[in-house]
């Protein structure tokens, strides 16, 4: 194809459906961030010591809670929510929910159980695969665990990328 040759729309398949408007796209954007927190800025939250003003709850199962999960977090797989939550969580407090990864969308229905029972609640993107991938610490039914932190998911020589 020529450089200097412009597609027209319908060739686009990026410009095939017209971006939003600013303000549209202000308005979802804003809202996303008020569904979702990131792994690095939950770790960094964590990573104070305080009381992060949260709840971290890891929907997996009791397999996958042993392989691998979120220190501190409160293990409540997805089909139990309804049942033991109340025991568990404290409604006044926010809970940030999380399964495997971006593939997987058990965080999600286990958020969308916990709003239908009144709890504030954000997912965490990436999930634990991205937990991991970043090099943060975790815990295994054998202790502590820390994994390199993959160059692709995080920066090498920086404490956090800058977005």
């Amino acid at each position: 194809m020529d450089m200097t040759s412009q597609l027209t729309p319908t060739d686009n398949p990026v410009l095939r459906v017209a971006p939003a408007t600013p303000a549209a796209a202000a308005a979802y954007f804003g809202a996303s961030l008020a569904f979702h927190a990131d792994v690095s800025d939950v770790a960094a939250v964590l990573a104070t010591g305080g009381d992060p003003g949260f709840v971290v709850l890891d929907s997996r199962s009791t397999a996958s809670w042993d392989q691998g999960h979120v220190p501190g977090a409160v293990h409540l797989p997805t089909a139990l929510i309804a049942e033991q939550a109340p025991a568990l969580l404290d409604p006044a407090v926010p809970v940030v929910t999380y399964c495997w990864g971006p593939g997987c969308n058990g965080a999600t229905r286990a958020a969308l159980a916990l709003a239908e029972l009144g709890y504030q609640v954000k997912e965490m993107l990436g999930g634990f695969e991205y937990w991991a991938r970043e090099g943060f610490e975790f815990e295994t039914w054998q202790g502590l665990e820390r994994r390199t932190a993959d160059p692709l998911t995080a920066p090498a020589d920086a404490d956090d990328c800058g977005c």
